[in-house]
């Protein structure tokens, strides 16, 4: 299994000469299996450069899964290319928003006065799904959902191959829960020996005490649920969107310190706009 970032800032993209280590582009991930299998998710801005990549490809299938709808995980949609290809099976899963589809969100955001053209334009065949609690397979790849807390609904995601698995837990309050949103241990246990687990990082604490309920962790209790998980490596994501890379480095610095009296095994590191890794 390939795991790529292409964006992993919050709230807003970001640019200038302070966020270029770990990129200022918003969420979006890209997953391979060992037989070719593509995944995408999330559609923030990131998507654009995959997009672009994917393009030149031309592979025939492309499965996208969004954790949820709010801007900065969709903004990108409307600009990945391969959807714009003759030729490309493309299939869109969400979770739900009450009384709205995914293929409905994204219709909205791609409508007058927000944007010139709709899905009609699309040239490649494109198909709507909607995520349950129920484990599905992408190709060689098995996905299992869960609920996160956060505003207005999402999920993240628990993907396995060949005895590997990685686990993605954006947008996820671990210290409030949110409607729908599960307790702590239930996080615990879903990234359980996680041979990469990405988790919602954005906020210090004394950060965290001010934007308490808008649906982000703090990165101690982040590394907190790493260690207490077991994960193996540890990528924290969700970066806040005025946090320059030395301030990033800063807070790695500091879950080092942290996992270090836990679990020194756990590798623990920032995940930027270039991070890659096979499993």
């Amino acid at each position: 299994m390939y795991i790529r970032c292409w964006g992993s800032r919050g709230s807003l993209p970001a640019s200038g000469a302070q966020y270029l280590k770990y990129g200022g582009d918003t969420s979006c991930i890209e997953v391979r299996s060992s037989k070719g299998d593509i995944l995408v998710i999330d559609a923030g801005t990131g998507i654009r450069g995959l997009g672009d990549k994917l393009a030149a490809e031309k592979p025939g299938r492309i499965d996208m899964l969004f954790t949820h709808a709010h801007w900065d995980h969709i903004f990108g949609f409307p600009f990945f290319s391969p959807l714009y290809q003759k030729g490309i099976d493309i299939t869109i899963r969400g979770y739900p928003y009450p009384g709205k589809t995914y293929k409905e969100i994204l219709s909205g955001f791609m409508s007058p006065p927000y944007f010139p053209v709709g899905l009609e334009v699309f040239r490649a065949k494109v198909k709507f799904g909607t995520i349950n609690s129920r484990p599905f397979s992408i190709g060689a790849l098995k996905v299992r959902p869960i609920p996160l807390s956060h505003p207005d609904f999402g999920v993240g995601f628990r993907i396995e191959e060949r005895g590997k698995s990685f686990v993605f837990l954006t947008d996820n309050e671990l210290s409030y829960v949110h409607e729908g949103g599960l307790v702590y241990n239930e996080y615990v246990g879903f990234a359980h020996s996680a041979d990469l687990l990405i988790h919602d990082a954005e906020f210090t604490r004394k950060e965290y005490r001010q934007y308490r309920t808008f649906g982000h962790s703090h990165f101690v209790e982040a590394i907190k649920l790493a260690i207490d998980s077991r994960a193996y490596r540890f990528g924290m994501f969700h970066h806040n969107r005025n946090r320059s890379d030395d301030e990033i480095d800063e807070i790695v610095s500091k879950a080092r310190k942290i996992a270090e009296k836990e679990n020194p095994d756990i590798d623990c590191f920032a995940v930027g706009s270039s991070f890659e890794l096979k499993l």
